[in-house]
């Protein structure tokens, strides 16, 4: 059962605190606050005023237009890969749930006219703006942990903000069945740096604490999820740790969720920065090229594939 009393930690980004002088004090904290969070929990809840509550409804009127076209017309979109995007139906590992991956600006208008003939662009409109809000919103996360571990340059020479991608998975969550298993997504981890989460008004998002207590996360509306994936764990040298996580299903509606997956681009190697390994924090990973990983351990529900395939 989920423990409902403790609390994920909330943060505000607002525009006050995004004009704030880098090298200020009050900056300085809040770089400190997210980092915090992450070392804490490995999520927090975010409150941010560039992707307003009223874009993240025009994005999930236009998911559910998505997933209520025939289901013909959905099996095209087909990839030969998971880590390409694709449709993918409910299986043993997400009983209750459909998705789509759309990945990057061509390959949504592409997808865009393999769903509708006819044309839909406001879908292509709505989906290219939100990914580049949050991509831009994930650029900033991430150096803000960065900078309060004291490796901002690592981030500049490694040209992160030219090395990472966004991947985008809608995802349609049904309602059980008489005396089926709520479950609608089972226990695992983000394998990838960041994961910004948006979803309607339906929760049912769940995650293991330190403690190995299940906590149920009730989003306020129009407030998003940051989830520390494997790639920020290996990056920390283990001081932020990816968090588990799943959704168990209740009440009457369905649910609707956007996640997106911010992940090295291809051939991008992750190396864990000297500056983070001393007599306290022994080095715990090889420096791996992101894409052997994946492609190794994407569709494995292991929860320690990090440490499996990068271990020390």
């Amino acid at each position: 059962m989920a423990e409902a009393a403790e609390m994920i930690p909330s943060i505000s980004l607002t525009n006050e605190v995004l004009s704030l002088d880098r090298q200020s004090e009050e900056w300085k904290a809040m770089t400190g606050k997210v980092r915090g969070a992450c070392e804490a929990y490995g999520v927090f809840m975010l409150d941010y005023e560039n992707i307003p509550l009223e874009l993240q409804q025009i994005l999930f009127k236009t998911t559910a237009e998505m997933f209520d076209l025939p289901m013909e017309t959905k099996l095209q979109y087909k990839k030969p890969s998971p880590k390409d995007g694709g449709y993918a139906l409910s299986n043993p590992y997400m009983p209750l749930n459909e998705s789509i991956g759309v990945y990057g600006e061509e390959e949504v208008r592409a997808f865009e006219k393999l769903m509708w003939p006819q044309g839909n662009p406001q879908f292509c409109e709505v989906i290219n703006s939100m990914t580049a809000k949050v991509h831009e919103l994930n650029l900033l996360l991430l150096r803000m942990i960065f900078e309060s571990f004291g490796i901002e340059e690592y981030y500049k020479e490694k040209a992160l903000d030219e090395n990472i991608i966004c991947n985008l998975r809608s995802m349609k969550y049904r309602l059980p069945k008489e005396n089926e298993d709520p479950l609608g997504f089972a226990t695992h981890v983000d394998k990838s740096i960041i994961t910004i989460l948006c979803q309607n008004s339906v929760h049912g998002l769940e995650v293991l604490s330190k403690e190995g207590k299940w906590i149920k996360i009730n989003i306020p509306e129009g407030a998003l999820v940051v989830f520390a994936g494997d790639v920020l764990q290996a990056w920390t040298n283990g001081r932020v740790e990816a968090v588990q996580h799943r959704v168990v299903m209740s009440g009457d509606k369905e649910r609707f969720s956007c996640g997106f997956f911010f992940v090295p681009k291809y051939g991008v190697s992750v190396e864990i920065p000297p500056q983070l390994v001393d007599e306290e924090h022994p080095l715990r990973y090889r420096s791996f090229v992101y894409s052997d990983y994946v492609a190794k351990c994407l569709t494995s529900t292991r929860l320690d594939a990090l440490e499996s395939f990068a271990g020390i």
